[in-house]
């Protein structure tokens, strides 16, 4: 099989193709064709070695979480997927490749009128943004600051917290502005003068803030917070610890809350935004997008 490799820390120019023996399912997991594998900006962040004390990775690595593909070999004690299955969910050797493992209990069944592009970029993007937001006990009639609202995990949270009763003040760049009003946000510029603008948009406040781009946007928040790090949680900056902000790594993935993100998006329900999608050889290009973010939706590798 064909995957992405590095085997030391660095740029995107570590990132590249090689021929691996095909992984054999162990007890509980299954094999999968890989159709299309979704890029989130916490790969290059640990491609670049920033997140090790999260997320240790040995070397050799195959980057990425997330993919949608086909059921090839069902592994000891598997009995919920059998070769043939078309499913979405996370990888347990990394999805930048041609066939990944995954255990079986994080995975949903893809619906029909789910494009393998849609599906691979769901499980990160939904999961993340569903935990997050019951971290800080979002509730109806508050209001959210979404930071990074036009990425994938951002494009996610504002609409299951709209869907919440909250409204969501997102900071997007200008051009994304349009595309965050489709979403149901109130869209504000990040950098300079944010606070401002915020207190302008929400002159009692914000009741929580959800940081998904890791900008630097922490000490603004806390300042609009009151001062307080409470109901303030990071997934994307580093410098959490020392502001003393909650980092939210995550947990166990929930394949339940998958299969019904994937009922909503193939409804029509839960819309999806691709920003661009690259051929895996091209990984290095997608990495370099990501990382210099700006991106709208999401990133996707097809095989």
């Amino acid at each position: 099989m064909e995957a992405i490799v590095y085997e030391e820390f660095g740029g995107p120019d570590v990132l590249h193709l090689a021929r691996l023996d095909p992984p054999r399912p162990g007890p509980g997991q299954v094999r999968v064709a890989v159709r299309a594998a979704g890029v989130n900006p916490l790969d290059h962040k640990i491609r670049n070695g920033w997140m090790e004390g999260a997320f240790p990775t040995p070397l050799p690595a195959t980057p990425g979480a997330e993919f949608a593909g086909v059921v090839q070999e069902a592994g000891e004690g598997v009995s919920a997927f059998a070769p043939g299955d078309e499913v979405l969910g996370w990888s347990a050797t990394g999805s930048y490749a041609t066939e990944a493992l995954a255990d079986a209990a994080a995975l949903a069944r893809k619906p029909e009128g789910l494009s393998w592009e849609q599906a691979a970029a769901l499980p990160v993007a939904t999961d993340t943004a569903s935990r997050v937001l019951d971290e800080l006990a979002l509730a109806e009639g508050e209001t959210l600051l979404l930071h990074g609202a036009g990425g994938g995990v951002g494009s996610a949270a504002v609409q299951l917290a709209t869907a919440r009763g909250a409204t969501v003040i997102g900071t997007a760049s200008p051009a994304n502005h349009d595309y965050l009003r489709v979403l149901g946000a109130v869209p504000v510029a990040y950098g300079d003068g944010l606070v401002e603008r915020v207190r302008e948009l929400a002159p009692e406040g914000v009741d929580a803030v959800f940081d998904a781009s890791g900008r630097g946007a922490l000490p603004a928040s806390i300042e609009l917070r009151g001062g307080t790090t409470d109901r303030i949680v990071t997934i994307a900056d580093g410098d959490a610890a020392e502001l003393g902000v909650a980092f939210s790594a995550g947990g166990e993935p929930s394949a339940e809350r998958l299969a019904e993100s994937a009922r909503l998006a193939a409804a029509g329900e839960l819309r999806v935004e691709i920003a661009q999608v690259f051929p895996l050889a091209d990984a290095a290009s997608a990495h370099a997008l990501s990382e210099g973010g700006h991106v709208r939706g999401k990133l996707v590798l097809l095989p």
